[in-house]
């Protein structure tokens, strides 16, 4: 049986040799922009491969039917754009502003894959339990606003407007509606109403 997980995992795999790709098409060895690209957005996807094997998200391991196939390979291609545009324009960011991605890239790994960890690990522990503190403390979904500076890391080395759109349409299609999705499934806990009250959806202190 196949699961999303499978055709997620093998597209964000995939990332790496794909990018790689785009630099030989439009000869960028010496672009350091697509460098900086691939090393960030090609270990993502190795990373997403390893959170999956060793801390799976129960979300992605419904079976997979042959429209959801086509709609996730479909939908997560549009995400190499950023680096077709990279490559095809030879993007050459300035210094500092390669200096500023990577950090907010770096910040992003972290919120994302440990607070998915802190989860996966809390929950084995002590099931049947709203999760308030650590990463968890800075906002009701942790880990969407570290997946949203990785992306939004990956769209700043395009240089373009088009990833951006991207990145917001997933949030406005995907995201949002699993983020109000989860909520519902929370407030069964009688405790969720005062966590939902003290803090933000998504951006903390902002929304």
């Amino acid at each position: 049986m196949t699961k999303w997980k499978h055709y997620i995992d093998t597209h964000k795999g995939a990332t790496f040799l794909v990018v790689l790709l785009l630099m030989g098409i439009f000869n960028q060895w010496e672009n350091p922009t697509a460098w900086i690209y691939l090393a960030l957005h090609g270990t993502y996807g190795w990373l997403w491969v390893l959170k999956s094997h060793f801390y799976p998200d129960k979300t992605w391991e419904r079976p997979a039917s042959l429209l959801d196939r086509a709609v996730i390979w479909g939908g997560l291609t549009l995400y190499w754009i950023a680096p077709l545009l990279l490559t095809a324009n030879n993007v050459h960011l300035p210094a500092w502003s390669l200096g500023a991605i990577v950090v907010l890239y770096t910040l992003g790994v972290f919120l994302h894959y440990v607070s998915d960890m802190q989860k996966y690990i809390t929950l084995q522990l002590r099931p049947n339990q709203l999760i308030t503190g650590g990463l968890w403390s800075l906002c009701r979904n942790p880990n969407y606003l570290g997946e949203f500076m990785i992306y939004l890391s990956f769209a700043l080395l395009s240089a373009h407007w088009l990833p951006l759109v991207v990145l917001a349409l997933f949030i406005a299609v995907l995201w949002l509606p699993n983020m109000r999705r989860k909520d519902r499934s929370l407030a069964r806990y009688p405790e969720f109403a005062e966590y939902r009250q003290k803090h933000k959806l998504f951006i903390p202190g902002l929304w």
